[in-house]
């Protein structure tokens, strides 16, 4: 495997395995720097929100690269004030001018908002049956979220991204979404490097010669799960991309999905907008 290589989506389009992350990096040269670093090291998978008020940067990145834009696979989110039909229809402009591109490889809805993540998934399959994004999908969402959403819904969600690592071993949901081909991504992969320093994680780096965060992020392919993170170090993005040379034994998987504490960095999707 390497950074190019791709799953495919419920619907056929590829998604790479390995992509960045970019939350909290500033919109102006930060984000710019971080996300040319990141092509020049082969990565084509980027991550953005609305939220994350940096979809600028992206894009001028994106543009400085020269890059085929076929060759690159490109998210952004909606918002929570921004749900609901109309608002997301505009939102989606908003954010496909702010990073200059014509389509999106992959639009989500960032929280189920209560009361208004139907109408937004409506309006997100109206952009991917017109064409404007070539996959949709939602972020956050637990299993009571899509049960709710596919009671309606005319497309399935193709992907779903949640915080996950070690400490979150968040199994049920992924077993739900493998059961119907919605592909699980995670964010903060590495757990924000809380707890790098854990022995489990500390000895299996040492036998594989690599670091406690390329284990976790080989924890996370191994389990089929997309993975984001972030970095502006183009060292460090190297090392996140220094994945592929080895394998978890299954004994070792298990090992680490015994680190899961429910210990969540972020919301919990039920409290969000609440």
């Amino acid at each position: 495997m390497s950074l190019t290589d791709t799953t495919q989506l419920s619907n056929g389009v590829h998604m790479p395995w390995v992509g960045l992350g970019v939350y909290k990096m500033d919109s102006g040269d930060e984000v710019v720097s971080a996300v040319r670093s990141a092509l020049d090291l082969g990565y084509r998978h980027l991550d953005t929100a609305s939220f994350y008020d940096n979809e600028e940067g992206v894009g001028q990145a994106i543009r400085e690269s020269d890059l085929p834009r076929e060759e690159l696979f490109v998210t952004t989110k909606v918002w929570n004030d921004e749900q609901g039909y109309e608002e997301t229809m505009k939102a989606f402009d908003r954010s496909l001018r702010k990073l200059g591109l014509d389509y999106l490889d992959l639009y989500l809805i960032h929280w189920p908002i209560e009361g208004s993540y139907k109408d937004t998934w409506k309006a997100l399959e109206k952009l991917y049956k017109d064409g404007k994004v070539k996959a949709i999908g939602v972020s956050n969402f637990m299993t009571h979220h899509l049960d709710d959403l596919l009671q309606d819904a005319e497309v399935t969600p193709m992907v779903n991204q949640v915080e996950f690592h070690p400490e979150l071993y968040q199994e049920e949901i992924l077993d739900y979404c493998k059961q119907r081909d919605i592909q699980v991504e995670a964010w903060s992969p590495i757990g924000r490097g809380t707890y790098l320093d854990n022995p489990v994680l500390q000895e299996l780096a040492e036998k594989y010669k690599k670091t406690p965060a390329q284990i976790i992020l080989k924890w996370d392919l191994q389990h089929g799960i997309v993975t984001i993170p972030k970095s502006t170090r183009k060292v460090r993005q190297k090392e996140n991309a220094d994945v592929f040379d080895f394998e978890l034994t299954a004994d070792e998987m298990d090992k680490i999905n015994s680190l899961d504490k429910n210990n969540r960095l972020g919301p919990h999707p039920d409290e969000m907008g609440k």
